[in-house]
């Protein structure tokens, strides 16, 4: 129904205006008594065999959201009933930010991508902290966390730092976003020695929290063989917990969508099918090089479970949806799923 008939309709329209649609039409429905127990029925695989135990929490099954969809912590528990493992809310920044200008949330439907530019457009760090407090604690939420674009360089850490103190008490993770390509003057996140300090200075400050919170470092799809040795160093050193693989791409190769099409959009992070073989390339040679040294979660570019399957063969522990989320629709998650247990 969603791919036949609901999908083709939203898709005539503009897709940030279709995104926030559907997020109060969600929303709406789920204020109707009977309706969540609907999408439950319909969407959520129960079975313990599923469950995945990683960095100390326990994932209920290994499909999770990521970030970027919900942004500002509205619709985690309501998403929480179409059979996500895991929910990701963010990028978070200390201030509330309006992004990039618009137009910058582009369909490649030739291609079943996506290219946006968003920019962190969020409601800041306070108004998500308003959120998280009505978690029914259904889900485990991650708190994916970033710097302001007019942020110095010298004060970049202040601001992740920042986020995660106020963050802490209301999510179950922390990812340091330091791979998005649609924010200004981040070159410095790309330095190890930076993303050394940085890591270390979360560290520090989850060290004095009463409960520590597992830590992620979000990578980008284009690293060279040269750079994922040095991540794999980084997280040796650090004994941060986790690595997520991968963001959006810059990338523009083997696409169907025309370059011109391409050229008039501009620039703007990729992503959907055509990341598949570099996010899956990554998580492969991260897991083979490091001898599986630790938790990997795989993102970019599944659309199907025979993709979900390929990223966890890869070496992927968990994994998350995002535009084949959009270009699916919610069964995708069940799916992937009853995919998984028939290869128990």
């Amino acid at each position: 129904m969603y791919k036949k008939i609901i999908k083709p309709i939203l898709f005539l329209f503009d897709p940030e205006k279709v995104h926030y649609f559907t997020f109060s039409l969600v929303g709406l429905l789920s204020k109707i008594p009977f309706v969540p127990n609907l999408f439950r029925s319909l969407y959520q695989l129960n079975d313990h065999r599923l469950e995945r135990k990683l960095f100390g929490l326990t994932f209920k099954n290994p499909v999770g959201l990521a970030a970027g969809f919900d942004k500002n912590a509205i619709l985690y528990n309501e998403l929480a009933n179409f059979g996500f493992g895991f929910i990701e809310i963010g990028t978070v920044t200390p201030k509330a930010q309006d992004g990039n200008p618009k137009k910058r949330l582009f369909r490649l439907k030739e291609d079943s991508g996506i290219i946006n530019r968003m920019g962190f457009n969020n409601k800041g760090l306070k108004a998500v902290i308003q959120q998280l407090k009505k978690n029914k604690h259904q889900i485990i939420i991650g708190g994916n966390i970033g710097k302001n674009t007019q942020t110095s360089p010298e004060n970049y850490t202040a601001d992740y730092l920042v986020c995660f103190k106020e963050l802490h008490p209301f999510v179950d993770y922390f990812v340091l976003n330091v791979s998005c390509p649609n924010v200004g003057s981040h070159a410095k996140l790309n330095d190890k020695d930076y993303l050394l300090s940085l890591i270390k200075a979360c560290q520090k400050l989850n060290n004095e929290q009463k409960i520590q919170k597992p830590m992620l470092l979000k990578i980008a799809p284009d690293l060279n063989n040269h750079q994922l040795d040095e991540i794999i160093e980084l997280v040796a050193e650090t004994k941060i917990d986790g690595v997520i693989a991968s963001n959006t791409s810059t990338s523009r190769e083997n696409l169907k969508t025309s370059k011109s099409q391409l050229e008039k959009i501009g620039f703007g992070g990729l992503s959907g099918k055509p990341i598949m073989p570099q996010s899956t390339r990554v998580i492969k040679y991260l897991a083979e090089n490091s001898n599986k040294a630790f938790p990997i979660i795989g993102v970019g570019g599944i659309h199907s479970e025979n993709d979900a399957l390929e990223k966890l063969n890869a070496g992927a522990d968990l994994v998350q949806l995002y535009t084949g989320f959009i270009y699916e629709g919610p069964s995708l998650i069940k799916r992937i799923n009853k995919a998984i247990l028939k290869q128990l």
